[in-house]
């Protein structure tokens, strides 16, 4: 998800202004509807939906215009791939609880990748986990809730805050569990703010004391979403494009 997409339109599709043109997604269980903005008289853009599995939709190029019915321009097949951040975000799903693995991770952190790339992987990271189909009973946590936050032990909260990751942290702290980590210490005695406060994260230090903290700044600015049961509007700021997403 999030990627450009750019439409060419025929000659015989360059329409008037008020055409409003936009691309419906068609997936097994789920569909997208987005709006387009237009570059020039023949080409228009607008941002790939994030998806809820890796599949080959269908994809429908719509024209609406004022007192007509809406026309269908052209159909195509659109994949869903699975990517390096689609596996890193499902690695990070399945290992919430496993030692073996959260501290496997920590490699991560004594070659500190370069701020660049940080950034990279929290955006696409945090986009993929977005769109993962968790289990209702998932907790950022682990499995098991007999644990008691005395127990000191390493968390996915942990994982987050050590690398810096914003936007990945921001989403982990509305998930089940994602309060309760913040309290966890590790085996060095760390918590999640006190390594936040430890390297310096002023934006993540504030992001996970602050009892108001709002969304990142650094994902808003891209994107905003709002949820209402089954369907969700977001809207892309930079491209100032909207998407309909509806569980089918």
């Amino acid at each position: 998800g999030d990627s450009v997409i750019t439409v060419q339109l025929t000659e015989e599709d360059k329409v008037e202004d008020d055409v409003v043109f936009y691309l419906v997604f068609t997936g097994s269980t789920v569909q997208h509807c987005t709006s387009t903005r237009k570059i020039n008289p023949g080409s228009l853009e607008t941002i790939s939906p994030g998806h809820d599995c890796c599949e080959t939709v269908k994809v429908a190029l719509c024209a609406s215009r004022e007192g007509h019915s809406v026309l269908v321009v052209a159909e195509e097949s659109f994949q869903f791939v699975q990517d390096e951040a689609y596996d890193a975000a499902q690695f990070l799903a399945t290992c919430a609880g496993n030692q073996q693995a959260l501290n496997f991770t920590r490699f991560l952190d004594r070659s500190r990748p370069p701020a660049a790339d940080v950034d990279f992987l929290d955006e696409k990271v945090a986009l993929a986990f977005r769109h993962l189909k968790l289990p209702a009973e998932w907790n950022v946590l682990g499995a098991d809730q007999s644990l008691t936050d005395n127990i000191p032990r390493e968390t996915l909260m942990h994982f987050a805050v050590r690398l810096g990751l914003l936007r990945l942290t921001w989403f982990l702290l509305q998930q089940p569990g994602g309060r309760g980590a913040l309290s966890i210490h590790n085996n060095e005695g760390a918590t999640p703010v006190s390594l936040a406060l430890e390297r310096g994260y002023q934006k993540l230090h504030q992001l996970l004391t602050e009892e108001e903290a709002r969304e990142p700044d650094s994902w808003s600015t891209l994107s905003h979403t709002v949820y209402s049961g089954d369907y969700s509007v977001k809207h892309h700021r930079k491209l100032n494009v909207y998407m309909l997403t509806a569980e089918a």
